[in-house]
């Protein structure tokens, strides 16, 4: 197969992992995910001759790299409409939400926002993207045991500050003199 043709066949098969992976990453800001994708896959198309015979972790790379880049260019985009007072402030649209309006398992979620980006996104080839420690090592590129290192460790701070905000149900009984 040529070139070409090899990437063509990354891009029929991949194309919806690399999107889910970049909107899952970009919370719901459909425009950015859709340039986001375009930008991984003309990476892709430049580098073609690169592409492994298991593209998706190498595709799951370039992601990051290209969200990087547009997160970058958001918060820049960001300050500069503060600037010139264009906030929702300015506006009136202002949101103030009611305490029970957090969806359940929400603590999870906060939990995982205290961690840093490494962890979370170690975390996230794992969990949301399916990846093993090999894949995940390509996606991040370095060595095998090098993610599992950081895989771990992330598991592990990520349970720290799970046990932190919500505390298991036995330490609570405990604390309450029911145990």
């Amino acid at each position: 197969m040529s070139n070409d043709e090899i990437f063509a066949a990354a891009y029929r098969e991949h194309y919806w992992a690399v999107s889910r992976y970049v909107a899952r990453r970009l919370d719901g800001r459909t425009s950015e995910v859709e340039e986001v994708v375009a930008e991984v896959f003309t990476v892709a198309w430049r580098r073609r001759g690169d592409l492994p015979g298991v593209p998706l972790p190498w595709l799951y790379g370039v992601a990051r790299n290209c969200l990087a880049n547009a997160i970058r260019g958001h918060g820049r985009r960001r300050r500069l409409l503060d600037r010139l007072g264009n906030d929702e402030a300015a506006h009136g649209r202002q949101v103030v939400e009611s305490p029970d309006t957090e969806p359940p398992g929400a603590w999870v979620h906060d939990a995982l926002d205290r961690l840093s980006e490494g962890d979370r996104e170690v975390l996230r080839l794992t969990a949301w993207e399916q990846l093993d420690v090999e894949e995940v090592a390509v996606a991040l590129g370095c060595g095998q045991r090098a993610a599992a290192m950081r895989l771990h460790r992330a598991r592990r701070r990520l349970r720290a500050e799970i046990d932190r905000v919500h505390p298991p149900a036995a330490t609570l009984t405990k604390e309450h003199g029911h145990g």
